[in-house]
């Protein structure tokens, strides 16, 4: 695991920062190819992270430029019977990687998790994505292979919100 630069810290982002997060949410599609799904705007963002409090952000910065960011929420494990973080989405910046920036954004994520008294940090990584997945692994992170993710949106979310009681 490489060691993060002694000048890397991070940064709560903060509703100015809209626009920015944005950019690295549309970075970070482009990467996963899947740029044409990103429907996000600042208003969006500004609403749900700032209005509503539904997700957190922080930023990796380094020399003053933000290279690396971290979109969590929590979550709840009723196995565990207690919170946990749910690491949504996490990028650094192409020419930052294979600093420690990964490492150190992971392991500020698990500082916050801990500091919440919080049970898990959770993520899912696309199964193309070897880098990653190597990378998570390196850090004794395990896939949860016995698990499918299923998910519900667009007409079929509202179809299924619209389905009468029967």
């Amino acid at each position: 695991m490489e060691r993060a630069p002694n000048d890397l810290t991070f940064r709560p982002a903060t509703r100015s920062d809209c626009a920015l997060i944005l950019k690295f949410i549309r970075d970070l599609a482009e990467y996963e190819n899947m740029a044409g799904d990103v429907v996000a705007t600042e208003e969006s963002l500004a609403k749900w992270l700032y209005d509503k409090h539904s997700a957190e952000t922080i930023f990796a910065v380094l020399g003053g430029v933000e290279v690396g960011f971290a979109l969590y929420f929590t979550n709840f494990s009723t196995f565990l019977g207690r919170a946990g973080v749910y690491l949504e989405d996490m990028f650094v910046l192409p020419e930052y990687r294979g600093r420690g920036v990964g490492s150190a954004l992971l392991r500020e994520l698990a500082r916050v998790t801990v500091s919440r008294g919080c049970g898990r940090l959770e993520w899912q990584c696309l199964d193309w994505n070897k880098p990653s997945i190597g990378f998570y692994e390196s850090l004794g992170a395990k896939a949860q292979d016995s698990w499918t993710t299923y998910r519900l949106s667009g007409d079929a979310l509202e179809a299924l919100a619209l389905q009468e009681q029967r």
